[in-house]
């Protein structure tokens, strides 16, 4: 394999824990509508939800504005909570995602480790909003050469525009001198592989590849990348 001379890094379950983030950013929504109270088990069953919409956002059948605000619309009607709110309560959702910062595996500390030895890069599905709070909150946004936002780019990770725009903002470099690193199969490591990038799942759990889509690196904890690297 080629050497390796910019890393485009996940954010959300990759460099940041999003669960954490998550789970604040929904009980301040609750609290702030009078909602009662959100329990361990209903961020359980939002989060699932959550995750079959975002993956029918990756395979292109639903946009991101419908995602958004169709998952609290599912949630609430399954809760018996009121499902007109979805979208009032969506757009404070993004606001407070971004307040929570738990970083994943001393990640802040591995990326300022690589900082000047690589260039590196934000890929992210996230919303601009609750993504550029993030970046700016963790540091990660003094750390990064670029951030790449689906939002701003038009199309999402794993479709071949969101990578043409990487390719296009970072002249020089050949796609497979790009490591992607990414928690998603259907995202990340699907994407890299098609724009021809080496890939690096991210699987802490060591779940199975249900997918069926083959990474070049699989690793449990972030530090592994140095040893990808040298």
């Amino acid at each position: 394999m080629g050497k390796i001379k910019a890393i485009l890094w996940d954010i959300d379950n990759t460099l940041l824990d999003f669960q954490a983030a998550e789970k604040a950013g929904v009980r301040i929504g609750f609290a702030a509508f009078g909602m009662g109270e959100c329990t361990d088990e209903m961020i359980e069953r939002y989060s699932e939800i959550n995750r079959k919409y975002w993956e029918a956002l990756e395979r292109g059948e639903m946009s991101k504005p419908e995602i958004l605000v169709g998952r609290f619309r599912e949630f609430f009607e399954k809760e018996g909570l009121p499902v007109e709110k979805a979208s009032e309560f969506n757009d404070l959702y993004q606001v407070n995602l971004g307040e929570t910062i738990c970083y994943n595996d001393h990640s802040y500390e591995l990326v300022k480790s690589l900082k000047g030895k690589y260039l590196q890069y934000a890929a992210s599905n996230g919303t601009k909003a609750a993504q550029e709070k993030k970046l700016m909150k963790s540091g990660f946004m003094d750390l990064f050469d670029g951030v790449f936002i689906s939002e701003d780019i038009g199309t999402e990770k794993p479709m071949a525009g969101f990578y043409e725009a990487v390719f296009q903002a970072v002249p020089g470099i050949r796609p497979e001198e790009f490591l992607m690193v990414g928690d998603s199969l259907t995202s990340d490591i699907k994407g890299g592989n098609d724009a021809g990038m080496l890939t690096c799942w991210y699987n802490p759990k060591g779940k199975p590849n249900t997918q069926k889509e083959p990474a070049d690196y699989e690793i449990r904890s972030l530090g592994e990348i140095q040893g990808i690297l040298e």
